[in-house]
């Protein structure tokens, strides 16, 4: 299985070299800290030589890709040296050369101040004393900016460790110095932030050389504080005297053996020794990267392939070089993306969009997770359209006083004998003309559906030609916009054909006899129960409503046969059994008390300039003359609304879309397909020929990946 570390470092290598590490998550282990919590000492004790940048503030300023390979079967002539990637083929055997260039290259980036970048520095290290690994340094966690950096220094870092540590196949290395409170660790903070459950996080305590007398690590090693699955490590390394006195990494290793096994309570505990030392971490490391290289691997290989088949699309997409496709093949290839064009138009309105034809569009449709082409159109034909209309009631925006005021207007000059029919008319065609701006909004929407699945029909290869593009995208506008204008005309029509003749004949239509019986009907119902309520000895049910029967006395015992009227100007005199046995309304003469001799004068009230039937009360004829119209708006309301709902899906359908989807091949060759203008159309744009020998890398690195995770022929002979 040891072979597993040095496949994921080429697969590090062509990956670096093509910008696509964090794109398919490759497995390393990720070191984080705050500063001076020992990070770069570990890092140089696993090494086993001093070649990191030191000094004061934030030493790494950018991320360090640090690939160990262990030579000692290769047979190498060279036991250690080290490599670059922005250097290939030069290598370096003097490690303080390496700390050199590694200072060199950051401040090529981020300049002589202590500024950031996201961009990392790859190196690799070659040696018979080092176990295979691939380890990330970042830059120690920072709170306070020092001098020229930035005031946001602290988020910068902190974004810069998320990206890093959010990669799933990531072990995240936390380093803590031991002589601080565990529970205030930045690190250790972080890695919670992506790992909860710590699950691929590592504990590292350094300095525990510099606890207090009396005090130890040992609750903590034993995962008792803090609880991480992949446990603790702890570790001494050189201090700042030692590194002062030129004590070399291994005499420093000795050293660090020497404490944890002299201790009074690491050195006595077998199980607690198991936990220190940085030679134990090492090992540690080794075997948890290799077991996660086998768990990724298959996923790995996945990912390679769908990144391999998306490049080769694209590449397909951008074609031949435009100066094997200029040539008299481009009019073929002009009339090819239009007819492709056209055929994806229709495909998407009829429900045949979304496959392999339309790949191009996946990023902005996922035709499995929501509505896709002709069935956004029927979506709002039904959901949009048809239920805000059925919404629409017959007396939204008409009240009572209106009707009644409508009613008393068409009467003129003397009450009428029967409900004014011109104050229906009137009435309806007011409801009926409400209908229209949401059917012309409906032709709207559906237009600028027909937009959107226009910009999803267009082929992949058409990204090469820019001006072919534009002018396609110009032509169907024309055709969209030709088309829109007769389907709002003719949603108008709709509206204006319904107000054109009120078909009171219509045989769903009440009419005015049904209207009248209906009333007299429910007027009885409740005298009825009236009669019932009052024979049971109670009168709290007696009704409220106006056209309640305690209003209409029995006709047998008050109607006069002689005058056609009921006496003592009761209720009756201007109620429904008057207007329907056509009474006279009576009036009642108002009686002066008093005298009134020569000397008295009687002057009529001021006529106001604005006279509203809120005036006066209504009476008992008003509400039953507006019930007997309320009923007959409702009832032939119901009637236009039904046939409008019908009938505008089917009039956009007929001059919009169907129209447009017929005519745009023929409207499309016909504006474009012509001999003067075909080399312009057909002209590639200026960055194609740049994607192209892009893609083509990619395509040539991503099959060198493919061959080196091929190298694991089975993934369960690691297991």
């Amino acid at each position: 299985m040891e072979q597993l570390i040095p496949i994921a470092s080429k697969l590090q290598d062509v990956l670096g070299a093509l910008g696509q590490t964090t794109a398919i998550d490759l497995p390393q282990i990720v070191v984080v800290g705050g500063q001076s919590s020992g990070k770069s000492s570990v890092l140089e004790a696993i090494v086993g030589r001093s070649f990191l940048p030191r000094g004061s503030g934030i030493v790494t300023r950018r991320p360090l890709v640090l690939q160990l390979f262990n030579t000692s079967h290769d047979g190498q002539s060279e036991t250690e040296f080290g490599e670059f990637l922005h250097q290939p083929g030069k290598r370096y055997h003097d490690f303080v050369s390496i700390r050199s260039e590694i200072v060199r290259e950051t401040e090529r980036l981020t300049g002589p101040n202590k500024g950031i970048d996201h961009a990392p520095i790859h190196l690799k290290i070659y040696s018979p004393e080092v176990l295979s690994l691939t380890l990330v340094d970042l830059p120690g966690i920072a709170k306070v900016p020092v001098g020229d950096q930035p005031e946001n220094i602290e988020e910068q870092i902190r974004e810069m460790c998320m990206e890093y540590i959010s990669n799933p196949n990531a072990i995240i290395l936390a380093v803590t110095s031991a002589n601080q409170d565990i529970a205030n660790s930045d690190a250790l903070k972080l890695a919670q932030a992506v790992d909860p459950h710590g699950t691929r996080t590592v504990g590292v305590l350094t300095k525990l050389d510099l606890m207090d007398d009396g005090t130890d690590a040992s609750d903590i090693l034993m995962n008792r504080v803090i609880p991480l699955r992949r446990g603790y490590v702890a570790v001494v390394n050189r201090g700042q005297r030692d590194v002062n006195n030129d004590l070399s990494i291994q005499d420093g290793l000795k050293k660090e053996e020497s404490f944890f096994r002299a201790h009074s309570v690491y050195g006595r505990d077998r199980q607690l020794l198991a936990k220190c030392g940085t030679k134990r971490l090492s090992q540690h490391l080794n075997t948890m990267l290799m077991h996660h290289i086998r768990d990724c691997l298959p996923d790995l290989k996945n990912r390679i392939i769908n990144m391999a088949v998306d490049v080769n699309q694209e590449l397909e997409a951008l074609g031949t070089p435009a100066s094997v496709a200029s040539g008299p093949s481009s009019g073929g290839e002009l009339l090819r993306l239009l007819s492709k064009f056209s055929t994806n138009f229709t495909a998407i309105i009829e429900g045949r969009g979304g496959q392999n034809d339309l790949r191009g569009q996946r990023s902005k449709c996922d035709p499995f997770r929501e509505l896709f082409g002709g069935a956004r159109i029927s979506t709002i034909f039904t959901e949009v359209f048809a239920a805000t209309i059925f919404g629409v009631g017959p007396f939204d925006g008409l009240s009572d006083e209106e009707i009644r005021t409508t009613i008393c207007n068409a009467h003129g000059t003397r009450p009428a004998l029967f409900v004014p029919e011109v104050s229906f008319d009137i009435l309806i065609r007011r409801q009926i003309a409400r209908l229209e701006q949401p059917g012309v909004q409906c032709v709207d929407l559906v237009y600028e559906e027909l937009q959107r699945i226009s910009s999803q029909s267009e082929p992949s290869e058409l990204t090469r030609f820019p001006t072919l593009r534009d002018r396609m995208i110009e032509v169907v506008n024309m055709l969209l916009k030709r088309a829109m204008e007769p389907t709002q005309m003719m949603v108008s029509n709709l509206v204006k054909i319904e107000l054109a003749y009120i078909n009171t004949s219509h045989p769903d239509f009440i009419g005015g006899s049904r209207a009248v019986a209906q009333l007299m009907e429910k007027v009885g119902k409740e005298n009825d129960d009236r009669r019932s309520t009052l024979q049971s000895g109670s009168v709290a049910g007696v009704s409220n409503n106006p056209l309640s029967p305690t209003v209409y006395r029995n006709a047998s015992e008050n109607f006069d046969d002689d005058n056609g009227v009921f006496p003592d100007g009761g209720p009756g005199d201007s109620g429904i059994m008057n207007f329907i046995f056509r009474g006279k309304p009576t009036v009642q003469p108002q009686r002066h008390r008093g005298n009134s001799g020569p000397s008295s004068v009687v002057h009529l009230p001021q006529v106001p300039d604005t006279m509203k039937q809120t005036d006066t009360p209504p009476t008992e004829r008003d509400q039953v003359e507006m019930q007997v119209i309320k009923s007959l708006i409702d009832s032939y309301f119901k009637i236009v609304r039904k046939n409008f709902v019908d009938l505008v899906p089917k009039t956009i359908m007929y001059y919009l879309v169907n129209h447009v989807r017929d005519a745009m091949q023929n409207e499309l060759v016909s504006e474009l397909y012509r001999d003067a203008e075909v080399g312009n159309l057909m002209q590639e744009a200026e960055d194609i020929a740049q994607r192209r020998q892009t893609c083509e890398e990619m395509s040539d690195l991503l099959g060198k990946a493919m061959d080196i995770v091929t190298e694991v022929r089975d993934f369960n002979t690691f297991k």
